[in-house]
């Protein structure tokens, strides 16, 4: 063979080695999207550990069209977060400023009086919240009067056309069954983080007490709210365990909330560094991705965001968050500002049941089209 002709054969085999290697990358790249837009809870750790670690605008970008296959762009879901009961808390959670263990400035206060909870409500609907959640800081479930007065309010609440969530601690079964006939609609009982940092920065509970509570919210039909929480100190490891325990249960949970860590003074954790806006992103594009129909919240630690930072953890995937002045016992974003965000970027809220399951919709309430 001439040189010429030699020349000529290594370019046309260069030229096929080039195009096969770019029609396997494309491929690739439409097979990982494919997969990436399905609802499935069979999701590996490496497989959530690739997702988690893709360069932070490309991971972005496929969670925003994961979110568009599954979501109403734009739309979010706005609600308020009450504490109904606060201080005095028997665990020993090192984040949180409620607990008795620690020494902070949160007293222990009785249970708010009805009138105060109904009119907060009230409040929130009218400022635009279509979700109203109450929290106590109890272990478990009380079998005293004031979870009593607690269903009275989920009945009130959600005869004013609001989703009813509650965070009361762990729960038994029978206490379930009583919220949801009291037209409870949804329970929140956080993970928190991997199984193993959990076992680091709380001792007075399991891990699998957590699941336990949320089987039992699970199998009473009220539906399931649990995320967690980043900044404590866990690594990317624990992150993505706590995406793939959420991701891997048999049901998605239908809202996950995503919190960065408010370091209070007075708790373990107080010396804790502020979490980047970014890390709230890469965590908010991971479980939009990986639980493409749940409702992702921007949580705990956006009052420390601008609205830049909020718009591009809304790109990832966000969709939903918390309005009021506070989120328990912390600062939240102005009401306001937040309103300002919406017509700056033009984000609408969502109604109130849109596409609720029809089992977790109270009996005299129907969910919205």
């Amino acid at each position: 063979m001439s040189i010429y002709c030699r020349q000529r054969f290594q370019i046309s085999i260069g030229i096929y080695d080039s195009s096969l290697l770019l029609l396997n990358k494309l491929n690739y790249g439409l097979k990982t999207l494919l997969t990436m837009a399905d609802v499935r809870t069979d999701w590996t750790k490496d497989e959530i550990s690739d997702i988690y670690h893709t360069p932070l605008m490309e991971l972005i970008y496929r969670a925003a069209t994961v979110h568009r296959e599954h979501q109403e762009t734009g739309e979010v879901q706005v609600c308020t977060l009450l504490s109904i009961k606060t201080g005095g808390c028997p665990e020993d959670c090192a984040y949180c400023p409620q607990s008795a263990h620690h020494d902070t400035d949160v007293e222990a206060q009785d249970m708010l009086e009805p009138e105060e909870i109904l009119s907060a409500a009230k409040r929130a609907k009218e400022a635009g919240s279509t979700r109203f959640c109450m929290g106590a800081a109890w272990r478990c479930g009380r079998e005293t009067k004031d979870f009593d007065r607690v269903k009275d309010m989920i009945s009130e609440i959600s005869d004013m056309g609001m989703e009813v969530c509650c965070t009361l601690g762990m729960l038994s079964d029978e206490q379930a069954a009583e919220l949801k006939e009291a037209g409870l609609y949804a329970y929140n009982h956080n993970l928190d983080t991997s199984e193993d940092f959990y076992n680091r920065i709380i001792s007075t509970r399991k891990y699998q007490d957590r699941l336990d509570t949320i089987e039992r919210v699970r199998e009473n039909n009220i539906s399931v709210c649990s995320g967690g929480i980043i900044g404590m100190g866990e690594t990317d490891e624990d992150r993505i365990e706590l995406i793939h325990n959420l991701s891997t249960m048999p049901e998605h949970p239908e809202s996950v909330p995503v919190n960065a860590l408010i370091a209070v003074e007075g708790t373990p954790l107080e010396d804790q560094p502020k979490v980047p806006w970014h890390d709230m992103a890469r965590m908010i594009a991971t479980a939009r991705i990986t639980m493409p129909d749940s409702m992702v919240r921007l949580s705990a630690g956006r009052v420390d965001m601008s609205m830049e930072e909020q718009a591009l953890c809304f790109m990832a995937g966000a969709n939903s968050l918390f309005t009021g002045d506070k989120l328990l016992t912390t600062d939240n974003n102005p009401l306001e500002e937040d309103k300002k965000m919406f017509e700056i970027l033009g984000l609408t809220p969502r109604e109130a049941y849109k596409d609720a399951k029809e089992e977790h919709v109270p009996e005299n309430l129907e969910a919205a089209e």
